[in-house]
């Protein structure tokens, strides 16, 4: 799987709210910013938009604007500046078929995950999994969120990746494996089972992540992963950041246990501690890529196409 261009000084980013709006006065910092890094900026008009309390507008206004980016001659590259709750809401009305003939980088993670998923498996290229504008350029782009962004951002052939210092990955299980990169957002990919939009998972590397979770709910979304199929026909499995996860009945739980029981009869290698997904620094990640990865050394490398 191929990724669209790299970027260029002076390029322009289109910025889009596939899910939750941002507050009217944090656009033009936004917008700041993508000018900061040395691009122009074209923007979706729905970004502060509040539509029934928690979407940035409708689920045709949303997916509109995702169209009419990649549409757009002008636009290089099309950035989320946040995730939020209701890309599910969008998915049948994006043009999937225009938006694959005109493959763009596209960058997102959380409730972007769906649109990851799609671009990935349907439109046939690969996309970032990484930073966005309002949820962490502007406050949070530390100096490793910075290096590992501008890294696969305009990256080709092998990337070796790298978590930060003191900061260990932890195998779960040994062993090694290879696939293309995918995955994301935990609920969102159990969530889309059944869909026409749910994840292939059939010789990949999967990466998981998720936010205030519940122990509850991580283990019924794990199980339906599980009873999918998910981890079956998968290569192997990486598991991200697992933020403010609360127990809901067992003080002493841990993901960490859960995860021991999921995955001990399965004959596949699991790397966990990426620093990717909802903490700082945040990690980018390329899905759609060419994956090795060896959880007994816990190692991983990417292979990009361009």
């Amino acid at each position: 799987m191929k990724f669209p261009k790299k970027l260029q000084k002076g390029d322009t980013i289109g910025l889009v709210a596939p899910s939750s709006p941002i507050p009217p006065e944090r656009v033009q910092p936004c917008i700041d910013k993508i000018r900061e890094l040395g691009y122009q900026v074209k923007v979706a008009d729905n970004l502060a938009e509040n539509f029934h309390g928690f979407t940035a507008g409708t689920a045709r206004t949303r997916a509109e604007w995702i169209n009419r980016m990649f549409l757009d001659p002008e636009v290089d590259a099309v950035f989320c500046v946040r995730g939020g709750d209701g890309s599910y809401q969008i998915m049948e009305y994006l043009d999937l078929e225009a938006i694959k003939a005109h493959p763009k980088l596209f960058l997102g993670y959380s409730d972007i995950t769906n649109l990851h998923t799609v671009f990935n498996g349907i439109c046939e290229f690969g996309t970032l999994h990484g930073p966005m504008v309002h949820s962490n350029m502007i406050d949070h782009f530390d100096e490793e969120t910075a290096r590992s962004f501008f890294e696969i951002l305009n990256g080709e052939g092998e990337i070796e990746f790298w978590n930060p210092a003191g900061k260990e990955l932890e195998t779960v299980t040994p062993g090694k494996a290879s696939g293309v990169l995918a995955g994301g957002n935990l609920t969102l990919l159990s969530d889309a089972i059944g869909t026409p939009y749910a994840l292939d998972p059939t010789g990949k590397i999967l990466f998981l992540e998720e936010v205030h979770g519940s122990s509850s709910g991580f283990e019924r979304d794990m199980f339906a992963l599980r009873n999918a199929g998910y981890f079956h026909k998968a290569a192997g499995v990486l598991m991200g950041q697992f933020t403010e996860m609360k127990s809901d009945y067992d003080d002493d739980w841990t993901w960490h246990e859960c995860m021991q029981d999921l995955f001990k009869d399965l004959d596949i290698p699991v790397l966990a501690g990426i620093e990717s997904g909802h903490e700082f620094p945040m990690l980018t990640l390329p899905m759609g890529a060419f994956c090795e990865m060896d959880a007994t050394e816990r190692t991983i490398r990417f292979r990009m196409e361009r």
